[in-house]
């Protein structure tokens, strides 16, 4: 595995004062008290409206080298699932299509993450829905993730600049699960955009092949695909097993398409 590491109510104030707080605002658009929702009847997964914007996609400090260079992105609007893809939203498709479940490291299955899925898979998987259900779903673009995860926030994690404790599932996170297994999703308080489990839980695949940094990545949110002899993919989040560091929102980790591991998963999009 192959990963990236770096370091109550407004009081009233004047008109001219909170029109310079506007202006700093790094994203273009925030998260809302009552978002869109979407529950998609075959699997039961749980889609949340993601407002379009535009934000600086990468590690401005320059520390990690991966991460950069860091750019203003500008991403449309799209559903993303609200949870990672769990083993019962994953078990339709292995009957219909007669895989087996993928093993989950004894920790049971139901409601936590799926894991041992290779990108392929999860791309199968997606494609498969969209045939059933008319919809359309698929990974999110490296942007759309990042751009999901900040939850209409500029800091380091989902929640904030601190790691805190308690705030994901990761080695040294202060959950009970750290270090020792996966989480039943939304174990978690979720992000601005009423999402969960972005950081930490397992690392979740994105469509974008891995390109060693920003030099010459797409500005419009898109996929940025590789040449086809480049079967490495980009997943992103932080893990159960790994420490916070990999949590950060920028933090970029990759491996070949085909592996499996018990800290990888995903999460869908679906157009809207």
């Amino acid at each position: 595995m192959m990963l990236s590491l770096s370091p109550p109510r407004m009081p009233v104030v004047p008109l001219l004062v909170m029109l310079a707080l506007f202006l700093t605002i790094p994203f273009s658009r925030t998260a809302t008290a009552a978002a869109e929702t979407y529950t998609e009847p075959l699997t039961k997964m749980e889609f949340v409206l993601i407002p379009g914007g535009t934000f600086t996609m990468g590690d401005s400090s320059g520390r990690d080298r991966w991460a950069t260079p860091a750019r203003s992105v500008e991403v449309k609007p799209f559903y993303m699932s609200k949870y990672e893809t769990t083993f019962n939203n994953y078990k339709l498709f292995c009957t219909e299509t007669k895989r087996p479940l993928p093993d989950d490291a004894g920790w049971g299955r139901g409601l936590r993450p799926v894991i041992n899925v290779s990108w392929f898979d999860a791309v199968a998987f997606a494609n498969w829905l969209t045939k059933k259900t008319g919809k359309s779903f698929r990974l999110p673009s490296e942007a759309e993730w990042e751009y999901a995860a900040a939850g209409g926030r500029n800091a380091l994690y989902p929640w904030g600049n601190a790691l805190g404790r308690s705030n994901a599932n990761c080695r040294k996170c202060g959950s009970s699960w750290d270090g020792k297994s996966t989480a039943t999703v939304g174990s978690f308080t979720a992000n601005g955009y009423g999402l969960h489990d972005m950081a930490g839980n397992v690392y979740e695949w994105t469509q974008d092949a891995f390109h060693k940094n920003y030099e010459g990545a797409p500005t419009d949110g898109s996929v940025w695909k590789g040449k086809k002899k480049n079967l490495d993919r980009i997943y992103r989040g932080g893990s159960w097993f790994d420490i916070p560091q990999t949590m950060r929102i920028y933090t970029r980790c990759w491996d070949p398409a085909s592996s499996k591991d018990n800290q990888i998963g995903f999460r869908l999009v679906m157009e809207p």
